[in-house]
Protein backbone atom coordinates (compact mmCIF):
# COMPACT_ATOMS: atom_id res chain seq x y z
CA UNK A 1 0.00 0.00 0.00
CA UNK A 2 1.32 3.71 -0.72
CA UNK A 3 0.63 5.08 2.11
CA UNK A 4 2.40 8.18 4.36
CA UNK A 5 2.19 9.61 7.63
CA UNK A 6 3.03 13.30 8.21
CA UNK A 7 3.32 15.37 11.40
CA UNK A 8 3.70 19.30 11.18
CA UNK A 9 4.33 21.85 14.13
CA UNK A 10 4.64 25.31 14.01
CA UNK A 11 4.05 28.60 16.10
CA UNK A 12 1.18 28.62 13.76
CA UNK A 13 -0.24 25.30 13.32
CA UNK A 14 -0.35 21.84 14.40
CA UNK A 15 -1.44 19.51 11.47
CA UNK A 16 -1.15 15.26 11.07
CA UNK A 17 -2.07 13.60 7.94
CA UNK A 18 -2.48 10.28 7.24
CA UNK A 19 -2.65 9.29 3.42
CA UNK A 20 -3.14 6.03 1.18
CA UNK A 21 -3.03 6.53 -2.53
CA UNK A 22 -4.42 3.44 -2.94
CA UNK A 23 -7.80 3.57 -0.59
CA UNK A 24 -11.27 3.66 -1.31
CA UNK A 25 -12.06 7.65 -1.10
CA UNK A 26 -12.64 7.41 2.83
CA UNK A 27 -12.02 10.51 4.63
CA UNK A 28 -11.94 12.08 8.37
CA UNK A 29 -11.27 15.82 8.27
CA UNK A 30 -10.74 18.45 10.71
CA UNK A 31 -9.30 21.67 10.32
CA UNK A 32 -11.59 24.00 11.97
CA UNK A 33 -12.53 25.86 8.94
CA UNK A 34 -15.74 24.23 7.37
CA UNK A 35 -15.73 25.22 3.88
CA UNK A 36 -11.87 23.81 3.36
CA UNK A 37 -12.86 20.69 5.48
CA UNK A 38 -15.66 20.19 2.72
CA UNK A 39 -13.11 20.20 -0.25
CA UNK A 40 -10.75 18.09 1.21
CA UNK A 41 -13.52 15.60 1.68
CA UNK A 42 -14.43 16.41 -2.23
CA UNK A 43 -10.31 15.73 -2.89
CA UNK A 44 -10.73 12.20 -1.26
CA UNK A 45 -13.67 11.38 -2.05
CA UNK A 46 -12.89 11.97 -6.52
CA UNK A 47 -9.64 10.65 -6.15
CA UNK A 48 -10.15 7.53 -4.02
CA UNK A 49 -7.22 8.53 -1.39
CA UNK A 50 -8.03 7.85 1.84
CA UNK A 51 -7.31 10.79 3.67
CA UNK A 52 -7.25 11.50 7.67
CA UNK A 53 -6.31 14.92 8.52
CA UNK A 54 -6.45 16.77 12.30
CA UNK A 55 -4.92 20.72 11.91
CA UNK A 56 -5.62 23.21 14.48
CA UNK A 57 -4.26 26.61 13.70
CA UNK A 58 -4.26 30.51 14.57
CA UNK A 59 -7.73 31.06 13.45
CA UNK A 60 -8.24 33.58 15.49
CA UNK A 61 -5.86 35.83 13.77
CA UNK A 62 -6.78 34.61 10.24
CA UNK A 63 -7.43 31.40 8.10
CA UNK A 64 -4.28 31.89 6.24
CA UNK A 65 -1.39 29.65 8.21
CA UNK A 66 -4.12 26.78 8.33
CA UNK A 67 -5.23 26.77 4.86
CA UNK A 68 -1.53 27.05 3.54
CA UNK A 69 -0.06 24.46 6.02
CA UNK A 70 -2.90 21.97 5.35
CA UNK A 71 -1.44 22.18 1.96
CA UNK A 72 1.39 21.42 2.86
CA UNK A 73 1.49 18.64 5.11
CA UNK A 74 -1.17 16.53 2.50
CA UNK A 75 1.39 17.46 -0.22
CA UNK A 76 4.17 16.33 1.85
CA UNK A 77 2.54 12.65 2.81
CA UNK A 78 1.31 12.46 -0.96
CA UNK A 79 4.91 12.75 -2.05
CA UNK A 80 6.18 10.27 0.53
CA UNK A 81 3.03 7.85 -0.06
CA UNK A 82 4.39 7.58 -4.22
CA UNK A 83 7.50 6.58 -3.03
CA UNK A 84 9.94 5.30 -6.19
CA UNK A 85 7.34 6.34 -8.60
CA UNK A 86 7.49 2.79 -10.40
CA UNK A 87 4.32 2.07 -13.06
CA UNK A 88 2.95 5.40 -11.93
CA UNK A 89 1.02 6.71 -15.48
CA UNK A 90 2.43 10.50 -14.11
CA UNK A 91 0.23 12.75 -16.00
CA UNK A 92 -2.98 13.65 -15.07
CA UNK A 93 -6.36 15.67 -16.40
CA UNK A 94 -9.77 16.48 -16.08
CA UNK A 95 -12.64 18.65 -17.18
CA UNK A 96 -14.88 19.07 -14.47
CA UNK A 97 -18.33 20.52 -15.10
CA UNK A 98 -20.58 21.94 -12.37
CA UNK A 99 -23.95 23.00 -13.67
CA UNK A 100 -22.69 26.80 -15.15
CA UNK A 101 -19.06 26.05 -14.24
CA UNK A 102 -16.48 24.31 -16.33
CA UNK A 103 -12.97 23.71 -14.64
CA UNK A 104 -9.43 22.01 -16.40
CA UNK A 105 -6.73 20.45 -14.54
CA UNK A 106 -3.68 18.98 -15.84
CA UNK A 107 -0.61 17.44 -13.84
CA UNK A 108 2.71 16.39 -14.16
CA UNK A 109 4.17 14.00 -10.82
CA UNK A 110 7.58 15.66 -12.11
CA UNK A 111 9.01 16.66 -8.79
CA UNK A 112 9.19 19.98 -10.59
CA UNK A 113 6.87 22.08 -8.50
CA UNK A 114 4.77 24.78 -10.72
CA UNK A 115 1.20 26.06 -10.33
CA UNK A 116 -0.36 28.15 -13.05
CA UNK A 117 -3.95 29.21 -11.77
CA UNK A 118 -6.38 30.88 -13.32
CA UNK A 119 -9.17 31.38 -11.21
CA UNK A 120 -11.18 34.25 -10.80
CA UNK A 121 -13.99 35.00 -8.62
CA UNK A 122 -16.39 37.84 -8.00
CA UNK A 123 -16.57 37.77 -4.09
CA UNK A 124 -13.58 37.98 -1.46
CA UNK A 125 -15.26 35.38 0.70
CA UNK A 126 -16.97 32.15 0.51
CA UNK A 127 -18.74 31.97 4.10
CA UNK A 128 -16.10 32.68 6.73
CA UNK A 129 -12.90 31.92 4.23
CA UNK A 130 -11.36 34.75 1.87
CA UNK A 131 -11.50 33.40 -1.88
CA UNK A 132 -7.94 34.76 -2.38
CA UNK A 133 -6.93 31.24 0.06
CA UNK A 134 -7.58 28.89 -2.25
CA UNK A 135 -4.82 29.71 -4.62
CA UNK A 136 -2.33 29.58 -1.52
CA UNK A 137 -4.00 26.25 -0.80
CA UNK A 138 -2.85 24.60 -4.44
CA UNK A 139 0.37 25.78 -4.97
CA UNK A 140 1.37 24.96 -0.91
CA UNK A 141 0.62 21.54 -2.08
CA UNK A 142 1.68 21.48 -5.80
CA UNK A 143 5.22 22.66 -3.50
CA UNK A 144 5.12 19.80 -1.11
CA UNK A 145 3.70 16.94 -3.77
CA UNK A 146 6.19 17.90 -5.82
CA UNK A 147 3.51 18.32 -8.80
CA UNK A 148 3.71 21.13 -12.09
CA UNK A 149 -0.33 21.82 -11.94
CA UNK A 150 -2.34 23.92 -13.90
CA UNK A 151 -5.55 24.74 -13.03
CA UNK A 152 -8.10 27.10 -15.05
CA UNK A 153 -11.78 27.61 -14.72
CA UNK A 154 -12.68 27.95 -18.15
CA UNK A 155 -16.44 29.93 -17.18
CA UNK A 156 -18.36 30.24 -13.94
CA UNK A 157 -20.03 31.88 -11.99
CA UNK A 158 -21.25 30.40 -8.88
CA UNK A 159 -17.97 30.94 -6.24
CA UNK A 160 -18.85 27.53 -4.61
CA UNK A 161 -19.20 25.98 -8.00
CA UNK A 162 -15.44 27.40 -9.12
CA UNK A 163 -13.92 26.27 -6.15
CA UNK A 164 -15.45 22.96 -5.74
CA UNK A 165 -14.81 22.27 -9.52
CA UNK A 166 -10.69 22.72 -8.61
CA UNK A 167 -11.52 20.24 -5.98
CA UNK A 168 -12.82 17.69 -7.83
CA UNK A 169 -10.50 18.32 -11.13
CA UNK A 170 -7.40 17.98 -8.71
CA UNK A 171 -8.72 14.40 -7.18
CA UNK A 172 -9.51 13.29 -10.36
CA UNK A 173 -6.41 14.01 -12.13
CA UNK A 174 -3.83 12.81 -9.34
CA UNK A 175 -6.29 9.28 -9.27
CA UNK A 176 -5.17 8.94 -13.33
CA UNK A 177 -1.58 10.19 -12.64
CA UNK A 178 -1.21 7.84 -9.50
CA UNK A 179 -2.58 4.99 -11.33
CA UNK A 180 -0.20 2.23 -12.48
CA UNK A 181 0.16 1.19 -15.97
CA UNK A 182 -0.11 -2.21 -16.14
CA UNK A 183 2.19 -1.53 -19.85
CA UNK A 184 5.05 -0.52 -17.94
CA UNK A 185 4.61 -1.54 -14.62
CA UNK A 186 8.26 -2.01 -13.63
CA UNK A 187 9.47 1.62 -15.16
CA UNK A 188 9.58 5.00 -14.10
CA UNK A 189 7.84 6.74 -16.15
CA UNK A 190 10.97 9.50 -17.31
CA UNK A 191 14.00 8.60 -19.84
CA UNK A 192 16.12 10.00 -17.00
CA UNK A 193 14.92 6.85 -15.30
CA UNK A 194 14.52 8.80 -11.97
CA UNK A 195 11.85 11.29 -11.20
CA UNK A 196 13.21 14.59 -9.10
CA UNK A 197 16.19 11.80 -7.68
CA UNK A 198 13.84 9.73 -5.88
CA UNK A 199 15.89 6.50 -5.76
CA UNK A 200 14.34 2.95 -6.97
CA UNK A 201 13.60 0.30 -4.39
Amino acid sequence: MREATVTRNTKETSIDVRLNLDGSGIYDVKTGIGFLDHMLEQLSRHSLMDLRVRAKGDLHIDFHHTTEDTGIAIGEAFFKALGDRVGITRYGAAYIPMDETLTRVALDISARPYLVWRVQFSKPKLGDMDTELFKEWFHAFAQAAGITLHIETLYGENNHHIVESCFKGLARALRAATAIDSRAADAVPSTKGTIGGVPST
